[in-house]
């Protein structure tokens, strides 16, 4: 956690090449908690990438040549020292545990396992639920989040990308959350609208960018599914379909089975998201500056079930409005997936 306080905000210049064949650009590179965000020199996105993919193709030498994941075509070269630490301390966390830390965490979360089976008669399984989510670092839910993610991605394939396609998603990740805040990606198949996963990370179904008019609809999904994310920790939902003795292992060792994240990757992929308050959503689209009747009616195409997101649409007086994307970058954005 110190690593990642000490990276945040980090910004340096790099050179990037969005396909093998076209010309090298000069660029911005800035640091997130779980991404990199590529802008040009006029700040804007250009491309998005998750830490959690983000492959080094020539370990050892300098300036170090990173993409995106292993199969992708971009390339971003990077000579600053700070900023090559920075993304190579955090994969790390991402995809091992830190022997120094885990040490000590070790010997802590022993002592607190110990306390926890003495008073083993009253403990409740939904306490240790709370306890073990007080204590899991954000390198740990976002190495339990890449798991879910491999485990999804058997059944619905590769996220889809293309280069205006990513600029685009870049630039409606901007446009929605905050930043640093996650990432977005968009699956050709296997989930039902939109999933959360433990460290930020949303799944869109290709269905949300494809089968409507504007992006409203998909911006309307990705606010409702920020506002659950707030009421309830996605690594909770895997405890909680875990049990006990994977949540203990995670106390205890600071990882769970693959074969438990493939028993609940099934479950997510089907689930059907939860319900939030009018209020609640109302408050988010104000906040965003995004009108909810086009979500509302994707949701109901009758209109009938969500008649409180229709008439309170905090868009509907009128006036100056922010429009979510711009055309070119919607089209680009339906498109992600190929025909």
């Amino acid at each position: 956690m110190t690593a990642l306080t000490k990276y945040s905000r980090l910004e340096c210049p790099g050179v990037w090449r969005p396909l093998p064949e076209e010309q090298r650009q000069d660029v911005i590179v800035s640091f997130g908690d779980t991404s990199l965000v590529i802008a040009d020199r006029n700040g804007s996105a250009l491309s998005h990438w998750s830490l959690a993919a983000v492959v080094r193709i020539n370990r050892g030498e300098q300036p170090a040549l990173y993409t995106p994941s292993a199969e992708g075509s971009e390339t971003l070269e990077i000579d600053d020292e700070a900023m090559v630490e920075a993304i190579e301390t955090v994969r790390s966390a991402i995809l091992r545990s830190r022997p120094r830390e885990g040490r000590l965490r070790l010997v802590l979360l022993s002592l607190s396992l110990v306390l926890l089976l003495a008073a083993a008669t009253l403990w409740l399984p939904g306490a240790l639920t709370r306890h073990t989510l007080s204590v899991v670092p954000k390198a740990t839910r976002t190495e339990i989040g890449t798991q879910l993610f491999t485990a999804i991605g058997r059944v619905s394939g590769s996220p889809c990308r293309s280069r205006r396609g990513d600029a685009a998603l870049a630039r409606l990740h901007a446009r929605l959350l905050p930043p640093g805040k996650g990432g977005l990606l968009v699956l050709p198949e296997g989930i039902h609208s939109i999933v959360s996963l433990p460290g930020g990370l949303m799944l869109l179904d290709r269905a949300l960018v494809e089968d409507h008019e504007s992006p409203d609809v998909v911006a309307g999904y990705i606010l409702a599914e920020s506002e659950r994310q707030a009421r309830t920790d996605p690594l909770e939902a895997v405890l909680e379909t875990a049990g006990i003795v994977p949540t203990l292992r995670l106390l205890t060792t600071g990882h769970l089975k693959d074969e438990t994240l493939r028993a609940y990757a099934e479950t997510l992929t089907a689930r059907v998201p939860a319900t939030i308050p009018d209020g609640a959503l109302l408050d988010r689209f104000a906040a965003a500056n995004v009108a909810s009747t086009p979500y509302a009616y994707a949701l109901d195409l009758t209109g009938e079930t969500v008649l409180g997101l229709i008439e309170a649409d905090p868009m509907r007086a009128g006036g100056k409005r922010k429009p979510v994307l711009e055309d070119s970058d919607w089209v680009a954005l339906q498109g992600i997936c190929g025909n």
